[in-house]
């Protein structure tokens, strides 16, 4: 249908691409989680671009994501959240707080008692940005 040459010249299609006003951005992602109702879809290092096309925002990842089933999450944070607090334990790994860490630039503990307060690696890192 489309002649050879295996595709459009890269350069082109960005010049198109800015004339109708669609601006492509890499994100340097390290964890994208999409949360459903049953699951979650976890991809670590994947390759993320946002669209801004006519006000709105699109995603695309690409990647390999893990599978977790979010019920069984859910039932251990709310199982260890009263005895890890007691035994100064914390639902984060080591790896959790030096990425939450590295990205805010900030102690690894004071990332960890962010991370304990909002439950979430990316709000995390923005309150601690904000700060």
């Amino acid at each position: 249908m489309f002649g050879g040459g295996g595709g459009m010249n890269p350069r082109k299609m960005e010049q198109m691409m800015s004339q109708m006003g669609i601006d492509l951005t890499d994100i340097d992602a390290e964890e994208v989680i999409i949360r459903t109702a049953d699951e979650e879809l976890v991809f670590h290092d994947a390759e993320v671009q946002r669209m801004d096309a006519q006000g709105q925002q699109t995603y695309q990842i690409v990647g390999d994501p893990d599978t977790r089933p979010r019920g069984e999450e859910s039932e251990a944070i709310e199982g260890e959240s009263e005895s890890e607090s007691d035994a100064g334990g914390s639902e984060f790994s080591d790896e959790d707080v030096e990425i939450v860490a590295r990205r805010a630039e900030v102690p690894e503990e004071r990332a960890r008692e962010v991370l304990e307060e909002t439950g979430d690696l990316a709000a995390a890192v923005q309150k601690l940005e904000v700060e």
